[in-house]
C-alpha cells in the first residue's frame, strides 16, 4: 500500500516549479525550501525574522542552489492588499505559481480554556487562521494559472483530536484541517489546483521545544528528515490527491 511518506523523489521531481513557502527562515519550513530547490523547484520565502530569511539565503548559496526570493512578512499585521501584491508580483516574474506550502504558525499558550489570555488566543488565530486563509485567497489568482497548482497547509496531531491545554493552537488546527477540506471541495471541478494537509508529527524544532519543554529534542526526527511527504504533495505524482489529511511520518 503505497504511503506519501515512503515517497522517492527524483533528483529533478520539481523541475521548473515555482513555489512559496511561508516560515521559511527557520524549522521545517527553511528545510522544506531547502529540499524542494534541490529537486529543482524555484523558491519564494516569506518570513518574519530577516535575519532568519538571511541565513536560509546564504544556505542556499552554499549548497549551490539557485538563490530564492526573499519577502520579509508579519503575518499578525498583514492585510489583504498586502498579500493580494504578492500575487501580482507572483505572476509578473514568473507567470504562476505552482505550490504553496503554508507552514508559518504559532504555538500561543499551554493553558486552561478558563485562564486563557484573550490577546493570546486572538493573535494565535490572526496568524494560524485569518493569515494562512488571506494568503491562500490572495494567491488563488497565480495557483490557478498552474497546470497542476498545489497547496499544503500544516496541521497537526491536535488538530484532529483536541487535547486539555492545547488551547488555541489546537482550535487553528481544527479551522486548517477545515479550510483545506473546504477549498478543496470547492476547487474539484473549477481548477486545477490540488490541497491536502500534512501533520508533521514529533520534529526537532522550537516550537515542538515550547510545547514539551520536558522532553529530549534529540529523540526526534530532523526537519529534513520527514520531508518525502511534503516532495509527494508537491510533485505531480500527486495530481488527482486531493482533500486529504496525511502524516509525514
Amino acid at each position: 500500500m503505497f504511503s506519501a511518506k515512503d515517497f522517492k523523489a527524483s533528483k529533478n521531481e520539481l523541475k521548473g516549479k515555482v513555489i512559496l513557502v511561508t516560515g521559511g527562515g527557520s524549522g521545517i519550513g527553511k528545510a522544506a525550501a531547502i529540499t524542494f530547490a534541490e529537486h529543482g523547484a524555484e523558491i519564494i520565502l516569506l518570513g518574519k525574522n530577516s535575519d532568519h530569511l538571511e541565513e536560509t539565503y546564504e544556505e542556499f548559496e552554499a549548497r549551490n542552489l539557485r538563490p530564492p526570493i526573499l519577502h520579509r512578512l508579519d503575518l499578525e499585521t498583514t492585510n489583504e492588499k498586502e498579500l493580494q501584491q504578492i500575487n501580482n508580483v507572483v505572476i509578473e516574474e514568473f507567470g504562476r505559481l505552482d505550490g504553496l506550502l503554508n507552514n508559518a504558525s504559532i504555538l500561543g499558550d499551554k493553558s486552561p480554556i478558563e485562564s486563557y489570555k484573550f490577546e493570546v488566543w486572538k493573535k494565535v488565530f490572526d496568524i494560524n487562521v485569518h493569515a494562512t486563509f488571506l494568503l491562500t485567497k490572495s494567491l488563488l489568482p497565480a495557483l490557478r494559472i498552474s497546470k497542476e497548482g498545489s497547496i499544503i497547509f500544516t496541521s497537526s496531531g491536535v488538530g484532529r483530536v483536541g487535547k486539555a491545554y492545547w488551547g488555541a493552537y489546537s482550535l487553528s488546527k481544527f479551522a486548517i484541517e477545515s479550510l483545506g477540506q473546504i477549498l478543496s471541495d470547492e476547487l474539484e471541478n473549477t481548477s486545477n489546483i490540488r490541497v491536502n494537509s500534512i501533520n508533521p508529527g514529533a520534529v526537532r524544532t522550537k516550537i515542538r521545544e515550547q510545547a514539551y519543554p520536558a522532553e529530549n529534542p534529540k529523540e526526534n526526527k530532523e526537519a529534513k528528515e520527514i520531508l518525502n511527504a511534503y516532495l509527494y504533495l508537491m510533485s505531480s505524482k500527486s495530481i488527482g490527491f486531493s482533500g486529504n489529511s496525511i502524516d509525514a511520518q
